[in-house]
């Protein structure tokens, strides 16, 4: 009979229905989740002020965001291994322990050395709440109702980013930057107590231990961490050290290339891997895991540069950019749930082309966004982008684990949300990266009309000379305050022009998602998958 359930050909609740209420243990996984989340980026605000208070440099105190997603993108992958080996209940408040705790010491840290330190241990145990969290909401309702247990579990991965930099800095503003971790103390204990008491563990998933002749994979955990600490170190620093121009982060990227390359074809035919690559074999979990790569890098990249406009080329403070941001949050919040519920009824596929869809006209509608935009303007942008976020994340996760044996869903868990992170990491610095290079080009292109040769450009000089005459300057320093004008417009000008280019190419590049959500199957009319070895 347990071999039977372990293949998942038959429903959990049937086999094994819970006396726990799922609806309790949904939200409070989810907490758990939302804080690992929501530490990703609630400290980015904050950096000025962690290097003031620590005596460091500002390029210094960069490495307590890059520490924690190396710690965090090691342990992503393993979330499967250590839950079949401590058990998943245990292993779940194992983590939940060593994020509170190291959450704590970060905020009593008195030097920029022990402050790494602990973010990387809160690196560490916050690697095993996002994928644990997603595993235990898709196994704890029926396989039927997977779409909301997903759709759940959405709302924390889409809205915890956005919600970061916004709390990150109202806390460090009216308290201290301290508190950016010490929020996490009194939370990860409720919810600790909360899951001892409440989350109930099947026989499936209590501890089978490291007995039984079981070999660790030394080789597979050495390479797989060394190729993504080298890739999360490149992709987070490179754009501080002008790229491959760097000898550090070439050969991070080397090492990087050469470590999960090996990794991969270790992983793949070592009999006991520490992460079951060859769960790629299944066609929907294949097809959803490259999706959610492609995924993570439009919805980061532009999540990204949106504010980073509004900030930097229309003026606005760090606050009404969050508040550009907040309307397409909520629109994600109201629909996810609506999504969870019409994957019963229409074929995934669609659900997922019109996520496609729905994301490229929000990034084309970015791409003719002017420097004169009304907030307005930008609202409706991420309210489109809002909608197919929650057309998107809740069916792709659903295709991904509807079908997926048991025992493999926790493995399944932590391969599919790395897949996102490092999308997201690399969506990140390379848009960063993109519009700054487009937008020296273009500043190029438009000097170079700037010139006396120019009847237009001399005209508007000469104009903008006698306007700032009129207004009291003195006639020696009017023609140069005029230059100075025209340049800066160039400069704004040159700016909006890259970042035109950047959503418009991220809308290209989220339409190749369009032939693989097609290839995905009904996840609702297929027999469950043997479980692969």
């Amino acid at each position: 009979m347990n071999a039977v359930a372990d293949a998942g050909l038959i429903e959990p609740a049937v086999l094994n229905r819970p006396a726990m209420n799922p609806w309790m243990v949904m939200p409070l996984v989810a907490m758990a989740a939302f804080m690992e989340v929501l530490d990703s980026t609630i400290v980015n605000v904050s950096l000025p002020h962690i290097a003031g208070s620590l005596s460091t440099t500002v390029d210094q105190s960069t490495w307590v965001l890059t520490s924690y997603l190396v710690a965090n993108a090691i342990v992503l992958p393993l979330n499967g291994f250590f839950s079949a080996r401590l058990g998943r209940k245990p292993y779940f408040m194992l983590c939940l322990v060593i994020f509170t705790t190291s959450s704590l010491l970060c905020g009593l840290a008195p030097d920029i050395g022990v402050l790494l330190a602990m973010r990387v241990l809160q690196g560490l145990g916050g690697g095993g709440l996002q994928p644990g969290a997603q595993a235990i909401m898709a196994e704890t309702l029926p396989r039927n109702r997977v779409g909301m247990a997903m759709a759940i579990y959405g709302i924390v991965v889409v809205v915890a980013p956005v919600l970061g930099p916004v709390l990150g800095g109202m806390i460090t503003d009216n308290l201290s930057w301290r508190w950016c971790f010490f929020v996490n103390v009194p939370v990860g204990i409720i919810v600790l107590f909360l899951v001892y008491m409440i989350l109930q563990d099947s026989p499936h998933h209590q501890a089978k231990g490291f007995r039984g002749g079981m070999k660790f994979d030394y080789i597979g955990l050495s390479l797989l961490s060394l190729g993504l600490a080298s890739l999360q170190v490149m992709v987070d620093r490179g754009e501080d050290a002008d790229w491959f121009a760097s000898k550090f982060i070439l050969g991070c990227g080397l090492v990087a290339l050469i470590g999960l390359t090996a990794a991969l074809i270790w992983e793949w035919y070592t009999a006991e891997p520490i992460v079951n690559f060859r769960l790629l074999k299944n066609r929907n979990f294949g097809l959803t895991t490259l999706g959610m790569l492609i995924f993570g890098a439009v919805l980061y990249a532009s999540s990204t540069l949106l504010p980073l406009l509004t900030q930097t080329l229309m003026g606005y403070t760090a606050r009404e950019a969050g508040m550009v941001l907040a309307p397409g949050g909520l629109v994600v919040l109201v629909l996810m749930p609506l999504v969870g519920t019409l994957i019963t009824r229409i074929p995934i596929r669609w659900l997922l082309v019109f996520g496609v869809l729905a994301n490229v006209a929000a990034l084309e509608l970015m791409a003719r966004l002017s420097l004169g935009a009304a907030f307005d303007n930008l609202v409706i942008c991420r309210v489109v982008q809002g909608m197919g976020l929650a057309f998107m994340f809740v069916p792709i996760n659903t295709a991904a684990f509807a079908n997926m044996p048991r025992g493999q869903i926790s493995s399944a868990s932590g391969i599919i949300n790395l897949a996102r992170n490092i999308g997201g990491s690399v969506g990140i610095s390379l848009s960063v990266a993109y519009v700054k290079q487009v937008s020296q080009m273009q500043q190029v292109f438009l000097s170079a009309h700037a010139t006396t040769l120019n009847v237009v450009y001399n005209t508007a000089v000469s104009q903008l000379r006698s306007t700032v005459v009129a207004a009291g300057a003195a006639p020696a320093k009017a023609l140069t305050m005029a230059q100075a004008i025209i340049y800066r417009d160039v400069l704004t000008q040159s700016g909006i022009l890259a970042y035109i280019h950047a959503f418009r190419l991220l809308g290209l590049i989220f339409l190749l998602l369009l032939p693989l959500m097609l290839l995905i199957k009904d996840v609702h009319k297929r027999p469950p998958q043997p479980v692969l070895e």
